[in-house]
């Protein structure tokens, strides 16, 4: 046992030169150092354009977005929709129909707890994105939409923005329907 323990009190001493002696191999010297300073400078007149960087970025986004899990999205998808087709996986999410007077019907992505007025956001990007992708009209005033139209789920008017959907009823794959409102006199 004292045999150990000297040992071992000697030992740490030893382990401790040797860490420094393996930090002091590890590193490089400055020939080495100058060595890859002068290869990063070779590799930076060798970097792609970054139209072609772009290109690539775009084609493994393409094969990403093949996967199962992910062939929902469009091929030109955003950050927030794979979080959001994710959470959906998760169940951390739900799809909410919202049907438009002209029988579209726009699946919504919401976290489970959304207020109306999360809901409304999401229409909003929903919209947006469409028209990027599609072109079409440049600027659609969401405050005119709002005054004019309702949104109704199983004929109860969703008016109170601070509400949470789930306090409507409003599940998993429920429809909510854009109505317009009438014009009170």
């Amino acid at each position: 046992m004292e045999v150990e323990q000297s040992l071992s009190v000697g030992g740490e001493r030893r382990l401790i030169l040797q860490d420094e002696e393996v930090k002091k191999e590890n590193l490089p010297s400055e020939e080495e150092v100058a060595e890859i300073a002068a290869d990063t400078d070779e590799e930076d007149e060798d970097a792609l354009p970054h139209s072609e960087i772009l290109d690539i970025f775009e084609e493994g986004l393409a094969r990403l977005v093949q996967d199962p899990l992910l062939c929902d999205l469009p091929i030109q998808v955003t950050l927030e929709e794979v979080n959001s087709q994710i959470a959906l996986e998760y169940g951390q999410a739900m799809t909410v129909k919202v049907l438009k007077a002209d029988g579209e019907i726009m699946p919504i992505v919401v976290v489970q707890n959304a207020t109306v007025l999360e809901l409304k956001k999401a229409i909003r990007r929903f919209m947006e994105l469409k028209q990027q992708r599609e072109g079409g009209v440049k600027h659609i005033s969401w405050r005119y939409v709002w005054r004019t139209y309702h949104l109704v789920f199983q004929g109860e008017k969703l008016e109170v923005d601070t509400m949470r959907l789930k306090d409507y009823g409003i599940r998993n794959r429920d429809e909510v329907t854009f109505m317009k409102r009438l014009r009170k006199k």
